[in-house]
């Protein structure tokens, strides 16, 4: 197995924390908004699944821009950028009285579409023979975000309500504009002639490629089930028995557990010849854990088992899915390539949200989680055909 230097490593561990403090930020939400969204003014249960996933849809907005910019002008300054657009969404939710204020303030920390341009910089500081596993380091970041978020985010909402929430992510925008400018190195400047090349004209042709496509629905679905289910969940974990502010202590073991399961699925897709059967089998995953959670949701050792399957498989293609987009994306092009991707992923947030919401509002939580297992069969469907 090919070493990894010293300065990918600190590269990838740099750019793996300033993703885990946006995430962080972004997290510590879903297991209390909505809990206490009816704080605000205004608040349907459908507002509510706006305001979750209305940053999904200014991300797909923003991320084929934001990666074909970073193409052409570097990777650190649109990723400063970003950053600065997440920090002032962040204080306009904490400062609004009302469910539209907070949807303005998350609609902006959207516009903040850095994920592909992070990734991007990643693939550009390391080698091919390592890339899959600085990937996985991103990935397993997210992971850890979640841990993290659903122990802290329950206890600074209960200190500080949800606006100390979204002022600790204004908070953390700031922290990772200085890691971005004090600890990662800056790649080399593309050529004249890559930096022609990522135009309108070149989106047909990456969405031409059909693994590139099976790619970009997948991250959709895996993140359309993701709020979708986070809309439900929460109160399914208060219902029984825990307080605001013991959540936690449901959900920290359940991330644990699954943070150590993510290794050894990521060892197995990265066997030659296993990717294809890999993916099929943790989609399999995610339908069975949407099952579990469906039938099994009003028993405590039901709930945990189901949501540690859904999480172990989410961990694992979280940390996958790009790796495999950067390599099949044309060399030129990966900016481009994984701003189709990330707009794909953060589509799925709103669709996840606002499709999730209008279902829990007329048939519950029957409703949303039948949305994450029909997008779920038609993925491992699809997976089969390919």
């Amino acid at each position: 197995m090919t070493a990894i230097s010293l300065v990918e490593r600190r590269a990838i561990l740099a750019l793996a924390s300033i993703f885990l403090l946006r995430m962080l930020g972004l997290f510590m939400i879903l297991p209390v908004f909505s809990l206490y969204a009816n704080q605000l003014n205004y608040v349907t249960p459908t507002l509510v699944g706006v305001a979750l996933g209305v940053y999904g849809l200014t991300q797909a907005l923003f991320q084929i821009p934001f990666g074909m910019a970073s193409d052409r002008y570097g990777r650190k300054p649109l990723i400063i950028f970003g950053l600065l657009l997440f920090g002032l969404g962040s204080v306009i939710a904490a400062t609004s009285d009302s469910i539209y204020g907070v949807i303005m303030g998350r609609s902006l920390q959207g516009a903040s579409a850095i994920g592909c341009v992070i990734m991007a910089l990643v693939a550009d500081l390391t080698r091919d023979e390592i890339r899959m596993r600085a990937m996985a380091v991103i990935g397993v970041t997210i992971g850890v975000s979640f841990a993290l978020a659903f122990v802290v985010g329950p206890l600074v909402s209960e200190w500080a309500g949800i606006r100390g929430i979204f002022l600790i992510t204004a908070v953390f925008s700031v922290l990772a504009i200085l890691m971005l400018v004090s600890m990662v190195p800056s790649p080399p400047r593309p050529s004249v002639e890559q930096s022609l090349i990522p135009v309108l004209a070149c989106i047909p042709k990456v969405l031409m490629l059909p693994e590139l496509r099976l790619l970009n629905f997948g991250v959709l679905v895996l993140h359309a089930s993701l709020v979708a289910l986070f809309l439900k969940v929460p109160g399914a974990v208060k219902a029984l028995g825990y307080t605001d502010n013991q959540t936690w202590q449901f959900y920290l073991p359940v991330f644990l557990c699954a943070l150590l399961a993510t290794a050894p699925c990521l060892l197995m897709i990265e066997k030659k010849g296993w990717v294809k059967y890999g993916i099929a089998g943790l989609i399999g995953m995610l339908i069975i854990s949407e099952l579990g959670i469906l039938y099994f949701f009003k028993w405590k050792w039901g709930l945990a088992l189901s949501l540690w399957l859904f999480f172990t498989a989410f961990n694992t293609l979280e940390a996958s899915l790009p790796s495999l987009v950067s390599r099949f994306a044309p060399a030129q092009l990966k900016g481009t390539a994984l701003g189709i991707y990330s707009s794909a992923q953060f589509l799925g947030l709103f669709l996840g949200g606002v499709v999730g919401g209008c279902l829990d509002t007329y048939y519950g939580m029957v409703g949303v989680l039948t949305f994450c297992f029909t997008l779920a069969v038609v993925w491992l469907t699809w997976v089969f055909i390919f």
